[in-house]
């Protein structure tokens, strides 16, 4: 059986429709939970029972376990058979899961969160390093993010009916049997790949100081998504909206951040990184202003369409930032490092502010790193610009 899985070791064609197909699914799965983790912290705190605080660390567990083996596969990968490692992995993450429906326990479920983290991180990690070897690359990122941000629209949207349903061990079973899926498609995959950076054309060798300030504002940019988006299904319901309201805004906050993408996609580095790192950064932290107190639906929808928009359309900028900050390709393998870390601190940082309920400190703290973070990233990518430009660059 395992056989039939794996495939034989014959090498595949990595831009066929079966491996981009492969490639695709396996980056959907990858961040299954991440991707509605608001639906997700609402879901442990309604049906589960555990308080803001404990939903808040359980998130932030899936994330830290997602970390650690997105790290690790940095420096494994070229040792590793890729095909291997995502079996096993799809196969812990349906067993984490399974096994989460069997307990309320909240450090054993924090663990078989952790757990399930270990398993994605090695398929983000796979899946982003097959579509980084594919003839397209910038269009199959493209895709890649939008069927992403597809599956958790969808899923944002079913949330509440499929709670009402099948209460938290029906979401649980989706989020175990999902991995499984993937498995008859692993044998389109390649065993291996080469470690090869691709280096920007814009490219300069930055000094220390200036890539480590922005390795910094990588950092406190998605502590900041962290902070912020374990909590907005929360948030939204502390404003006065019924639980379908805020599973509705989110979905449709989905369909704005597969906007945002396609733009970034289309503009590339046509008006520079400044300008459109700044738009989209204070753009992010702007909304969370509107999201205190209690407010209207159509409020709601506005404040997390813009806000998905503007993460999604910053997200491309940063990494290609980070890409042009040296001539190895190695900033942005640290950038994507420091990532997955941010990620996984924010919900653990949101929850000891947590007041009876009150997110009021979630928003602040929020925008207060999503304006520290632009304040870090400003300096190197004008220290950027100038370089190039002093080279003789276009």
């Amino acid at each position: 059986m395992l056989t039939r899985i794996l495939g034989n070791n014959d090498s595949v064609d990595i831009n066929s429709r079966s491996t981009l197909f492969s490639t695709f699914l396996v980056g959907v799965i990858a961040p299954e939970v991440f991707i509605v983790q608001p639906g997700f912290v609402q879901g442990l705190v309604e049906y589960v029972g555990f308080d803001d605080r404990g939903a808040g660390y359980t998130a932030s567990a899936e994330m830290f376990g997602l970390a650690a083996t997105t790290i690790l596969m940095t420096f494994i990968a070229h040792r590793v058979n890729w095909r291997t490692v995502m079996t096993g992995s799809l196969i812990v993450m349906f067993l984490a899961n399974a096994l989460c429906t069997l307990t309320t326990d909240l450090n054993t479920f924090v663990t078989l969160r952790f757990i399930a983290g270990l398993g994605a991180g090695s398929l983000v990690s796979l899946s982003f390093a097959i579509v980084g070897l594919t003839n397209n690359p910038d269009r199959n990122f493209g895709l890649l993010i939008m069927w992403v941000l597809t599956y958790g629209a969808i899923v944002l949207w079913a949330m509440p009916s499929a709670y009402a349903f099948a209460g938290m061990s029906g979401a649980l079973w989706f989020f175990a049997l999902f991995p499984l899926v993937a498995l008859p498609f692993v044998k389109h995959l390649p065993t291996s790949g080469e470690a090869v950076a691709q280096v920007e054309e814009d490219a300069v060798n930055l000094t220390t100081s200036m890539k480590t300030l922005a390795l910094f504002a990588m950092l406190a940019y998605f502590i900041a998504q962290g902070v912020v988006w374990a909590y907005l299904f929360l948030i939204g319901l502390s404003g006065g909206l019924s639980v379908q309201e805020v599973a509705n805004g989110l979905t449709l906050s989905q369909f704005a951040g597969i906007a945002g993408a396609m733009l970034a996609a289309i503009m590339s580095n046509r008006f520079g990184r400044s300008l459109p790192l700044t738009v989209g950064i204070l753009g992010g932290a702007l909304c969370l202003y509107f999201l205190v107190g209690r407010y209207e639906f159509l409020v709601f929808v506005l404040a997390v369409g813009i806000y998905n928009f503007a993460w999604n359309m910053t997200h491309p900028f940063l990494l290609a930032a980070m890409a042009s900050f040296d001539r190895r390709g190695r900033v942005v393998v640290y950038a994507v490092a420091m990532q997955m870390v941010g990620l996984a601190i924010g919900p653990g940082l949101a929850a000891s502010l947590i007041s009876e309920g009150d997110y009021i400190n979630v928003n602040w703290l929020g925008a207060g790193l999503f304006v520290v973070s632009l304040a870090l990233i400003l300096p190197p990518v004008l220290a950027q610009t100038k370089l190039f430009e002093t080279a003789g660059g276009d």
